[in-house]
């Protein structure tokens, strides 16, 4: 389909929460599509809606090698989280040319619709659970700059000024 434009810092549509998917539709699935394309373009292992003006609760996620493995992700819901934390250098096309380690759960269940319309639960571990978490507060306003300490986000919103940004 096509690559779309990814938002960027400090775009009003990145701190609001997206709106649910009634039903999958084959506008969703080219939507999908699209996202996809962007994700792959990027490259990165995950895009959620939001971060291409698409202000609705759809993400993929793909941290696989070889690529061509993206899970289609409607209206997730993480339904619990392991006790044991992973940390992982995170980044975001939104943000661009910065990036800082973030601690999340090692492991998620979210049910979700996928794209069938079918719900579903799913394990997510390692890079697939953070891609997930990461993915999820971007469907919920949130960027990953959100979860670091006060020093580190004006940090790193330093460097991003100082980028150009």
């Amino acid at each position: 389909m096509s690559v779309r434009p990814i938002l960027r810092w400090p775009d009003r549509r990145l701190r609001v929460a997206a709106a649910p998917v009634a039903g999958i539709t084959d506008d969703i699935r080219a939507i999908w599509t699209d996202m996809i394309d962007t994700m792959e373009a990027m490259p990165g292992w995950g895009l959620a809606a939001p971060q291409i003006g698409v202000m609705l609760r759809l993400a993929v996620v793909d941290t696989s090698d070889d690529r061509g493995q993206a899970v289609r992700i409607a209206n997730p819901e993480i339904l619990a989280s392991s006790p044991d934390l992973a940390e992982l250098t995170e980044a975001s096309p939104c943000l661009p040319g910065i990036s800082a380690p973030v601690r999340r759960p090692a492991s998620v269940t979210v049910r979700y619709l996928d794209e069938t319309g079918e719900t579903v639960e799913r394990d997510f571990t390692g890079h697939d659970a953070v891609s997930v978490q990461h993915q999820i507060d971007h469907l919920n306003g949130q960027l990953y700059i959100d979860r670091l300490s006060k020093v580190k986000r004006d940090m790193a919103l330093r460097r991003l000024k100082k980028a150009g940004a």
